[in-house]
C-alpha cells in the first residue's frame, strides 16, 4: 500500500442544528485499493464548497439525498490521475469529479470527466466559473429568468461564485442597468469596480427595499435569488409588470431554527403578472456546449472575471465551508490541497 493511496477525508458525525461547528465534523484516514479495470485512482488537487451542502446535512427529502452521519460527504473535485485502469485516462490527466472531501478518491470511469488545462487559468476555475456554478449563473439567467437585452437586473449575494458571473453576463448581453447586494463594502467596490457593475449596495447597512429602490429607481425586470427572504421581498416589491426571478437559493434562511417570515407579499405577483421560478443547475446541461464557448471566450478576451478564496489543507474543508454560510469569501470558495 502506497502512501498514495491513502486518503485523508471528512465526514459528517453530527447533523447541525442552525449553524454548523467544527465537533459536527470529523477527519479519518482510509486506505483506498489499486484501481481495477475500469477504475482510475485521483489525487485531489482543489474541492469546492457549496451553499446547497447545507441542505444535505439534514435528514430531510430533497433534490439530492442527504449525508448519511459516519460516512465521507461528496461535492465537486478536480484532481490528477495517480494510476489507470482506464484506457481513456492517463496518470497524469486532469479529471473533474463529485468525491469531494477527501484527498483521494478511486473512481469508476463514468464518475470521472477529463479536462484540458487552460493557458493561464487555474484549474480550480471548472469548479467555479467554469464548472456548476458558471453554468447556474449562465443558464439561471438567460432561460430561466428569459433575460433580454435591455433589463435592469439585480442579483443578491453579488459577490457569490454564482452572483458574480450572473450580473457581468447580464452587463455582457446587454443590461440597462445591473444592481447588486454584498455583505461589505469591500465587496461592494468590488462589483462596481472591477466587476462593472452599475451599482451596489452593502445589504448589512439597513432594509434592503429602501436600498434597492435607490440603486433602481425605475424598477427592475430580472431579480437573480441568491439569498431569500427580505431581498426576495425587496425584489418583488421593485419588480416591473411582467418581471421575472430566477429562485437560485435562499441562504439567509439555510441555518434558521425558526419558520422565515417572508416575503410577505407575494399578492403583488398577481397583479403585475410576475414569474417567480426555481430552479436545480441539473436540470439545464443542454447548455454546457454554449456555456463553455462564450463564458469560455468572455474570461479569455478579460471581459469576464472572476475571484477566488481559496483555503489550504483538507483539515480547513470544513472551516471553509462554514465561513462560505457567514459571507466571507469573495467570489467562488476553494479548498487546496
Amino acid at each position: 500500500m502506497t502512501s498514495a493511496s491513502l486518503s485523508r477525508e471528512i465526514q459528517l458525525v453530527a447533523r447541525p442544528q442552525g449553524a454548523p461547528k467544527d465537533s459536527d465534523f470529523a477527519l479519518v484516514e482510509r486506505e483506498l485499493a489499486a484501481p481495477g479495470a475500469g477504475q482510475v485512482l485521483v489525487r485531489n488537487l482543489f474541492l469546492t464548497v457549496d451553499p446547497y451542502m447545507r441542505g444535505r446535512m439534514n435528514d430531510v427529502k430533497s433534490y439530492t439525498p442527504p449525508f448519511a452521519l459516519g460516512e465521507t460527504m461528496t461535492g465537486g473535485a478536480l484532481g490528477e490521475v495517480l494510476a489507470s485502469g482506464v484506457d481513456a485516462l492517463k496518470p497524469g490527466d486532469l479529471v473533474q469529479h463529485d468525491l469531494g472531501w477527501r484527498t483521494h478518491a478511486l473512481l469508476d470511469e463514468r464518475q470521472a470527466r477529463r479536462v484540458e488545462p487552460l493557458p493561464g487559468v487555474s484549474p480550480s476555475a471548472y469548479l467555479g466559473v467554469l464548472g456548476m456554478p458558471g453554468l447556474t449563473a449562465y443558464a439561471g439567467l438567460l432561460d430561466v429568468a428569459a433575460f433580454k437585452e435591455g433589463d435592469a437586473v439585480f442579483v443578491s449575494g453579488a459577490a457569490g461564485a454564482v452572483g458574480s458571473a450572473v450580473g457581468q453576463i447580464a452587463r455582457l448581453k446587454g443590461a440597462s442597468r445591473v444592481v447588486g447586494s454584498a455583505g461589505s463594502d469591500e465587496k461592494v467596490a468590488w462589483l462596481t469596480g472591477e466587476l462593472g457593475f452599475d451599482t451596489a449596495f452593502n445589504y448589512k447597512g439597513g432594509p434592503v427595499a429602501p436600498k434597492l429602490r435607490s440603486a433602481a429607481p425605475d424598477g427592475i425586470d430580472v431579480y437573480f435569488d441568491n439569498v431569500g427572504g427580505e431581498h426576495l421581498e425587496a425584489a418583488i416589491g421593485a419588480m416591473k409588470p411582467f418581471g421575472r426571478a430566477a429562485l437560485c437559493g435562499a441562504i439567509s434562511v439555510y441555518n434558521a431554527t425558526e419558520v422565515p417570515t417572508g416575503p410577505r407579499n407575494l399578492g403583488l405577483a398577481i397583479g403585475r403578472q410576475l414569474t417567480l421560478r426555481g430552479f436545480i443547475v441539473g436540470s439545464y446541461t443542454r447548455h454546457y456546449p454554449d456555456f463553455v464557448r462564450e463564458v469560455g471566450g468572455w474570461i479569455a478576451s478579460g471581459e469576464l472575471k472572476y475571484e477566488e478564496t481559496v483555503v489550504d489543507g483538507i483539515e480547513q474543508a470544513p472551516q471553509a465551508f462554514m465561513g462560505l454560510l457567514e459571507g466571507r469569501n469573495t467570489g467562488k470558495m476553494i479548498v487546496r490541497l
